[in-house]
């Protein structure tokens, strides 16, 4: 299937954010109320594993604290989420976790620039910046 609106607003085939502090109990009731998730369950050093629903359909997510300068990486495997893009998913997290969160800009198609990233604070702000250690 092609699509012709590549670096567009379109649904995203998955959803990765980055929370600078967030709980496992504060994750595991954004993502009950978001996705109908299971709580978060270890799976190996620094991750945890669960998995969400959403319209019928199945959710995979994983969590990898300290995945990137300290940040932890959110990452849902799946196009079939609340959300259509990774903003979406950080504003919606930002406000219901009441952390900065950040999100890539781009839905990773060949050619974007995968340092250019948004940052949403906790109080709604939000601000388009360069992560240079960004690990991608």
């Amino acid at each position: 299937m092609t699509t012709d609106h590549p670096a567009d607003e379109s649904r995203y085939p998955d959803i990765e954010i980055y929370l600078a502090k967030a709980s496992i109990d504060d994750l595991d009731d954004w993502l009950r109320t978001a996705i109908q998730a299971d709580p978060l369950a270890p799976s190996g050093k620094h991750q945890w594993r669960t998995r969400g629903r959403f319209d019928h359909d199945d959710i995979p997510v994983l969590l990898v604290e300290k995945a990137a300068d300290g940040y932890a990486s959110l990452w849902f495997d799946s196009p079939h989420t609340p959300w259509e893009t990774d903003r979406a998913c950080a504003r919606a997290a930002a406000a219901h976790l009441g952390c900065e969160v950040r999100c890539s800009l781009g839905s990773w198609q060949p050619g974007d620039d995968p340092d250019q990233f948004l940052r949403v604070c906790s109080d709604g702000r939000e601000e388009e910046f360069i992560w240079p250690d960004s690990g991608h």
